[in-house]
């Protein structure tokens, strides 16, 4: 199954909303941490439910936001959320790939993908992508819980019909600085709002031991990476 046809279904029974609710936690953290301005034109590569967008034109002055994704009903849907939560900010929604931007060349201020750059097709293909659009100095902020250290996060492969990538840390330092990206920072968000039952509760329906809940929200959490162009 497509990218497209895979998300096009979440989207069409609500799951789009749940993605968000999951991955809020962390989420909030790495948007806090982008140095938007006044004035900043802002890409969210796979926007899922537009919410990203949404929290910064909330808390920042960005001036425009423009949300990318594969599947035209996210598309549709972060659309359509974004009208009756920030129906004043200027934010736009398009249909498009990973690896062919539609902006053109030292285009934007910022970007960030949260939860979906492993969906890539081609993730080297996008990097080139993100540093071709960026001006010089603007941020590539990249979030995922897919990697290859968060031992927990392997088994979602086997629960999805498309195919994703699983670097470790370093592979995405690396792969950033081939596309041309200086790698500003890299650590791993936690999450914190997750509630972790005392240890008599283990194992639960999910999991084994109350140790390895842990090690997954409190220690891997979203491991980060940003990138600056040159």
């Amino acid at each position: 199954m497509s990218v497209r046809d895979e998300f096009d279904a979440w989207a069409a029974d609500g799951r789009d909303k749940g993605m968000e609710e999951r991955h809020w936690h962390t989420a909030k953290h790495v948007l806090a941490r982008m140095p938007v301005e006044d004035g900043d034109r802002v890409l969210d590569l796979g926007t899922g439910s537009g919410y990203a967008l949404r929290a910064l034109a909330d808390t920042t002055g960005m001036a425009r936001g423009y949300g990318l994704d594969g599947a035209p009903e996210m598309a549709h849907n972060a659309r359509e959320y974004s009208r009756e939560a920030e129906p004043d900010a200027d934010l736009g929604f398009v249909v498009g790939d990973f690896g062919h931007l539609p902006f053109a060349d030292d285009s934007l201020d910022h970007a960030v993908t949260m939860e979906a750059f492993y969906y890539s097709h081609d993730p080297h293909r996008t990097l080139r992508e993100v540093a071709r659009v960026l001006k010089p100095g603007g941020t590539f902020h990249c979030a995922v819980n897919y990697y290859e250290e968060n031992v927990h996060s392997h088994e979602w492969q086997d629960t999805i019909s498309v195919d994703m990538t699983r670097w470790d840390a370093a592979e995405y330092r690396t792969a950033f600085r081939e596309a041309g990206l200086h790698v500003a920072a890299q650590d791993n968000v936690a999450d914190r709002e997750v509630d972790i039952p005392p240890a008599e509760e283990f194992p639960t329906s999910s999991w084994e031991s109350r140790e390895a809940m842990v090690e997954r929200y409190r220690e891997f959490g979203t491991l980060l990476t940003v990138g600056v162009a040159p």
